[in-house]
């Protein structure tokens, strides 16, 4: 009987442990902001490394800081515009995903399931290599629509998610109001979800960030691209993909710290209240 009882206690205990991942790793905690924590020596590190290196070796690390500018307009392009169209697809699937219609939660349901088992690369490839030819898409914008389909599903978990965490009693008081269960929606409901979701979307803003290199294989010249035609030019392929390496480790890193931020304020609001 005790060990029969060890047990339970320790399959309750084991169910109350949660695993978080995030892209935020490297975000030191609230009561670790001291100078030597990661996310300061990883991130003033390689801001320090992107001004040293130009002036211990102005060729290349100059030329190549010169060179990538453009790039990385094209990255931030891609991005921005990529995570707003992933947005308004995540949220019309993630309602399709609670929907009492049948046929919409299905279509939701496989359009999720789908997408989320090819990866991103078969997908970039897809678009832009298959259908590219029938839908006359250039290389900018497949990889935005690739971008968008694809982490349109992950949002719509998201969004799913968060309007499945409001209490269901909030529907119930607005149905018994008057109000029609769309009406609710737009009203009650989704206005709570986007604050729950803010800081997920972050993350996920901070992924596609990221995943925007694979883009450079559709002939975008992004970062990552650029990069390569330096590189393929003057043979400085160490050099090259330092500086790609750094950049993309201070992006991250400063979007993370936002990421963070929000959190941090968001979860303040919710003790405040």
């Amino acid at each position: 009987m005790k060990g029969h009882s060890s047990s339970e206690k320790n399959s309750k205990s084991s169910e109350k442990m949660t695993i978080n991942i995030t892209d935020g790793t490297l975000i030191p905690i609230k009561d670790e902001g001291n100078l030597m924590s990661a996310w300061n020596i990883s991130f003033f590190g390689a801001i320090a490394m992107l001004i040293i290196l130009p002036l211990i070796s102005p060729d290349p690390y100059l030329r190549i800081l010169s060179f990538v500018p453009d790039g990385l307009i094209a990255t931030f392009s891609v991005t921005v515009i990529s995570i707003f169209f992933a947005l308004i697809i995540g949220l019309f699937a993630g309602l399709g995903r609670i929907s009492q219609n049948i046929l919409i939660n299905r279509i939701a349901t496989v359009y999720v399931e789908v997408i989320r088992g090819i990866p991103l690369l078969v997908q970039l490839f897809y678009i832009y290599y298959a259908l590219g030819p029938l839908l006359q898409l250039q290389g900018p914008t497949a990889a935005v629509l690739a971008m968008s389909i694809c982490y349109g599903a992950y949002l719509a978990e998201i969004f799913r998610a968060g309007m499945q965490a409001i209490p269901r009693g909030q529907m119930e008081a607005a149905l018994a109001l008057g109000m029609s269960r769309s009406l609710a929606m737009r009203k009650i409901i989704i206005p709570q979800t986007i604050r729950i979701v803010l800081p997920p979307i972050g993350n996920e803003f901070i992924a596609l960030l990221k995943d925007s290199s694979l883009v450079s294989i559709l002939a975008v010249s992004d970062l990552l691209r650029r990069g390569r035609e330096f590189a393929s030019t003057t043979f400085r392929y160490f050099e090259s993909y330092t500086v790609v390496a750094l950049i993309y480790l201070v992006m991250t890193l400063f979007f993370s710290r936002l990421v963070a931020i929000m959190e941090e304020r968001l979860r303040h609001r919710g003790k405040v209240r």
